[in-house]
């Protein structure tokens, strides 16, 4: 069998999103911690271009990139499948993925960075990107893949358990019932599916992190 590493970093929802693929295909791997400010050599050497986690190791080949690691998860290990095996519902899948990595990730990137004049309109900026997916991408459905999860549910992971603890950490309210409730049921759903449940960071500990990181850019 070929070896499988990955190298993560404690709090990083984009880790997160790998383990729950691999744990979801049912694939053993090793998990290697890194030191964001002190990076492994190998990390280095594996992703020399971004010289970022994840980085998944198969075989001695890296694959960096979370979306890239989840597509290339869902080929290598097709048992379990977490993409529809309809072309178009499958095009559809990756659509709305490609909507969270643009336009949602800027977003929320934007939010993360807000000063305290700027959070008011931050929010909001998110909270109309995050309407048109629950509208036209979520619907009445429990999950993006219908009655279990698919890798839509895993790339907007970072939406339902980092986001709130960014709005904490920021001073702002975001995913609500009361302006996002299919979202929100969405986001809690979610949380409590046991490989996902199991495999999240302690909310505390990110939030301190996550606060400490603020102070850092000015922010707080």
């Amino acid at each position: 069998m070929a070896e499988v590493k990955l190298h993560g970093f404690w709090s990083s929802p984009f880790s997160c999103r790998v383990i729950w693929a691999l744990k979801l295909k049912g694939v053993e791997y090793e998990y290697i911690e890194e030191d964001l400010l002190n990076k492994s050599e190998l990390l280095l050497k594996y992703n020399p271009i971004y010289k970022k986690i994840p980085v998944l190791v198969h075989d001695g080949k890296p694959i960096a990139e979370s979306l890239v690691i989840l597509e290339y998860i869902e080929e290598t290990w097709p048992e379990n499948p977490l993409l529809p095996r309809d072309p178009y519902d499958r095009a559809m899948a990756r659509f709305w993925i490609q909507y969270g990595a643009t336009k949602c990730a800027d977003a929320i990137g934007a939010l993360y960075v807000a000063s305290e004049e700027e959070k008011e309109k931050a929010a909001k900026e998110i909270m109309e990107v995050l309407k048109i997916l629950e509208d036209q991408a979520l619907g009445d459905k429990k999950f993006f893949g219908g009655d279990n999860i698919n890798l839509v549910d895993i790339s907007y992971g970072p939406c339902a358990y980092w986001l709130p603890a960014m709005e904490e950490a920021v001073g702002v309210k975001v995913l609500e019932p009361s302006t996002l409730p299919k979202l929100h049921a969405w986001a809690k759903n979610f949380i409590e599916v046991p490989v996902i449940k199991e495999n999240i960071p302690d909310y505390d500990k990110m939030l301190a992190y996550m606060r400490v990181a603020r102070e850092k850019l000015g922010k707080n």
